[in-house]
């Protein structure tokens, strides 16, 4: 069973024990500094961070019935990373403390009989970490993101055609994702978005034949196959982005083998996993330009099996890999809007290709096109399909 006493600070504390006097005699002593919540035991504990979190803190008593102290806090680390956590012991289980603590489970450890004054002053230390820990990740994601936007925008002038696959790919990942969830998320998804980042090396020339499926000599499929390299060159040296630089490497490889060293917050076998996604996003989109029923390029992929595996497979029979129902209707490029799928490449008046057919529009591109039509480079209307 979970209580709660609402105190002065937004960030939730999580007492935990299987006496509830003690937890009771908490919140008489933490009452109204803290937002405090009890749980009598580890599986209502874990109940109440999956239907109440998250929280700031996690105070366990060491010595409970089913799962001890330490290992709860083991498991509420896998589910709440970013939440601090400390372990109140009686001085017989000090080494069990101790190596909790080695082994990265908990903050702090406490011994019982634990003073209120020494209680309270540990919760403000949990909370101001807490602050620090998820103040930096908000600030690197944006960070992150920000960078990943950037780097798109620059793929989406210099490369339309190599955007657009990057974008369908993208929307392909997704879906697979929703079936068969990866961790993180963010790093798979940035992988997708700038899968493509590594043809602004090549010609346009060359990179509108591959994808157009003309023929192309060796060297010059060999020069194309590089561009996932030559992407993850450009990403390694972004702090964080190492995962997704190594993920798109593999994209084209025949067999996937883990990294030779780790990433920092990413586990060497969801990397694999997610590199495995996008492999088989790339391979779609390859065999969709030879074969534009789904079920035909459904079917080759299933000859190769044993690269992608009967799961992710399975996770793209239901895909609609246009995104939704739409309609073919001429569209002022006043009017564009984001989803809207352009049905006619778009050149300026020297023949430069500045979007791809084919290409689905986010604001970047109408505010490109609405800018080109108002200088009267291009038409002030287009054919696109538009959702319905």
């Amino acid at each position: 069973m979970v209580t709660a006493a609402v105190g002065t600070m937004t960030e939730k504390i999580l007492f935990v024990d299987d006496e509830p006097a003690v937890l009771e005699g908490y919140k008489r002593v933490l009452y109204p500094e803290f937002e405090i919540e009890t749980a009598d035991g580890a599986a209502n504990a874990l109940t109440a961070m999956n239907q109440n979190g998250p929280y700031a803190v996690i105070v366990s008593d060491m010595r409970m019935p089913v799962m001890n102290g330490a290992d709860f806090l083991a498991k509420a680390r896998q589910s709440a990373p970013d939440t601090v956590r400390m372990l109140l012991t009686g001085y017989s289980d000090v080494g069990t403390a101790i190596e909790a603590i080695n082994h990265g489970h908990i903050f702090r450890f406490l011994t019982k009989p634990c003073e209120p004054e020494v209680l309270a002053d540990a919760v403000n230390a949990g909370v101001t970490q807490y602050r620090l820990v998820t103040a930096e990740r908000d600030l690197l994601e944006k960070t992150l993101l920000g960078s990943i936007k950037v780097l798109s925008d620059v793929l989406s002038a210099a490369s339309p055609e190599a955007f657009g696959h990057s974008m369908r790919i993208a929307r392909y990942v997704g879906h697979i994702v929703s079936k068969a969830p990866v961790d993180p998320p963010w790093c798979l998804e940035a992988a997708a978005a700038l899968s493509q980042l590594g043809c602004i090396t090549l010609e346009s020339e060359l990179v509108l034949r591959v994808f157009s499926g003309a023929k192309v000599s060796d060297d010059e499929r060999a020069s194309f196959e590089a561009h996932p390299q030559a992407a993850a060159e450009i990403l390694k040296s972004i702090p964080r982005l190492e995962p997704v630089a190594w993920m798109i490497a593999q994209q084209l490889q025949r067999e996937i083998h883990p990294p030779e060293s780790s990433f920092s917050g990413v586990m060497s076998s969801e990397v694999v996993r997610a590199a495995q996604i996008l492999k088989l996003a790339v391979a779609f989109e390859q065999l969709r330009e030879k074969y534009p029923a789904k079920s035909a390029a459904l079917a080759h992929l299933r000859e190769r099996r044993n690269e992608f595996g009967v799961t992710l497979l399975d996770a793209l029979n239901d895909l609609n890999p246009d995104g939704g129902i739409k309609q073919l209707r001429k569209v002022s490029t006043s009017r564009l809007r984001g989803g809207m799928i352009l049905d006619q490449p778009i050149k300026n008046a020297q023949g430069v290709l500045l979007v791809a057919k084919g290409q689905e529009l986010n604001s970047a591109l109408i505010m490109r096109i609405e800018s080109h039509a108002k200088s009267g480079a291009i038409d002030k209307e287009v054919m696109a399909f538009v959702p319905v």
